[in-house]
């Protein structure tokens, strides 16, 4: 007989030399957690493992404590640009230790309340290694099931500046939880990490310095997102450094951290007391044993799975940030419950990534996606209409003073079937979900226009894109040698 930690190290579960379950999953983080549910909600047995500690990244060191640093830095902003209605307050007071202090309680009851969950399930608290495609041992204890579930996540990716070691840095998880903020940063990266946090710390009164390869931040997203918001950025005062090939990071002799780089041929260098590495992350595969069960894995691109999620092992299934395909909570719960479904059933149900790839940016203004943008349908060779829509000509934002960004519809040209929508502007995290319910309907733009929008509101902006494509449109069709733009 093996005794097994199990949560919190006050509970422990009687193993014996194998334990067998229906289902396996290796991970209780939200893809795994999805996964294990919905089994037993199939009426299955199902043990869960997973190396701690208990919540998964998103409450813990993702979304859940990014938008709780966020909703303080968004504040302090406020107030500082309150006289532009009317009310003046000065420049607010930043206690940095009561943010973090809230970030803290936030965040350990968002796990606590997870962990309630997880402590129904049979639970296993260490690294997995497979023995065989249907066997896992975890310590001492063997588990075995004729399926089995990996949900084992990401990790930050190893820094790959030369020198970046030796100079020191803080990653994501670190640019959480700090106890003091640092006195000025160099943000190295421009993807949604590195804008969201070093927006926070900028409205805090940290001096930022974003420094990136690509022309813009947010370079997966269409050009006139990612440029927009990168002035955004720079007028309230953050340094953007763009198109800037790092080439090392150095120790001044005052102290402070060199950032290296080139651009056009012209070296250049940043310096600033700390610098946070924000350039992606790496799927958790090592130690697991994969290639010895012929489960088909790179460092880099993850566990490879079909539209099923089934690995290249037949009975083992991969969900969430471990496929590398993408990295977003919803993504990784439709996979899991998919997963879940397939597994017990022997199913062959395939997932379907249309509207689930639609995500958020919580920067200031906000960025929602939902369908293609520009680049891919170009990419694809797929016709297209577009028609765009300022926030600086809409009643409602100029009313309240949120007037950055713009709304921005893609249609198919032959019949304005929907295929796109981006919004740049306050609260489009919340607004992007009209489009998503508009779209997994397969609406035209026709069909929207149907859909009541009260006014004045910020999501009635949405009409006008869908306004002017009609038109487009239609003008086409009265007139052929009207060639509509794609």
């Amino acid at each position: 007989m093996a005794r097994v930690w199990s949560l919190r190290d006050k509970e422990f579960i009687i193993a014996a030399s194998v334990q067998a379950f229906d289902l396996i999953v290796i991970g209780a983080g939200s893809g795994g957690y999805a996964a294990a549910r919905t089994a037993r909600e199939l009426g299955a047995s199902v043990a869960l493992v997973d190396r701690g500690p208990l919540g998964g990244l998103c409450i813990l060191r993702g979304c859940m404590p990014s938008k709780t640093l966020i909703a303080s830095g968004d504040l302090a902003h406020e107030i500082r640009h309150g006289a532009e209605l009317g009310v003046t307050a000065g420049e607010p007071q930043i206690d940095f230790g009561a943010i973090i202090r809230r970030k803290r309680t936030v965040i350990q009851e968002f796990a606590d309340y997870r962990i309630a969950g997880i402590d129904t399930y049979p639970t296993f608290i260490g690294e997995a290694q497979f023995e065989s495609p249907t066997r896992v041992r975890v310590g001492e204890a063997i588990l075995e099931a004729p399926r089995i579930v990996i949900a084992t996540g990401s990790s930050i990716a190893p820094p790959a500046l030369t020198g970046l070691t030796d100079v020191g840095y803080i990653d994501s998880d670190e640019a959480l939880d700090l106890e003091t903020p640092p006195k000025s940063l160099i943000v190295l990266g421009g993807g949604y990490v590195a804008s969201e946090l070093g927006q926070f710390y900028a409205r805090i009164g940290v001096p930022v310095t974003m420094v990136m390869r690509a022309p813009h931040v947010l370079s997966t997203e269409d050009d006139d997102v990612g440029e927009a918001l990168t002035e955004y950025l720079r007028e309230e005062g953050m340094r953007v450094e763009v198109r800037a090939h790092m080439t090392a990071a150095t120790l001044r002799e005052d102290g402070m951290k060199v950032v290296h780089f080139t651009r056009d041929g012209e070296e250049h260098e940043v310096a600033a007391d700390e610098i946070f590495y924000a350039l992606g992350r790496t799927p958790n595969i090592a130690g697991l044993g994969l290639e010895e069960i012929g489960v088909e894995a790179h460092a880099i691109t993850g566990i490879r799975v079909d539209a099923t999620m089934r690995t290249t092992q037949p009975n083992i299934y991969a969900v969430g940030d471990v496929t590398a395909d993408f990295l977003l909570v919803h993504v990784a719960i439709q996979q899991g419950e998919l997963a879940a479904r397939n597994a017990l059933a022997d199913g062959h149900e395939q997932i379907d990534y249309s509207l689930s790839r639609a995500h958020a940016v919580f920067t200031d203004p906000q960025v929602g996606i939902v369908g293609k943008n520009e680049k891919e349908l170009i990419a694809e060779g797929v016709p297209y209409v577009k028609a765009t829509y300022p926030f600086n000509d809409l009643g409602k934002a100029i009313s309240i003073g949120k007037t950055k960004g713009f709304v921005k519809m893609l249609a198919a040209p032959e019949d304005g079937r929907i295929l796109g929508v981006a919004i740049l502007g306050s609260g489009a995290s919340d607004m992007i979900h009209i489009p998503i319910a508009a779209m997994a309907f397969n609406a035209t733009v026709y069909d929207y226009l149907k859909i009541p929008h009260l006014h004045p509101t910020m999501a009635e902006i949405l009409t006008y894109p869908a306004e002017e494509l009609i038109a487009a449109i239609e003008a086409a069709k009265r007139e052929p040698s009207l060639a509509i733009a794609t």
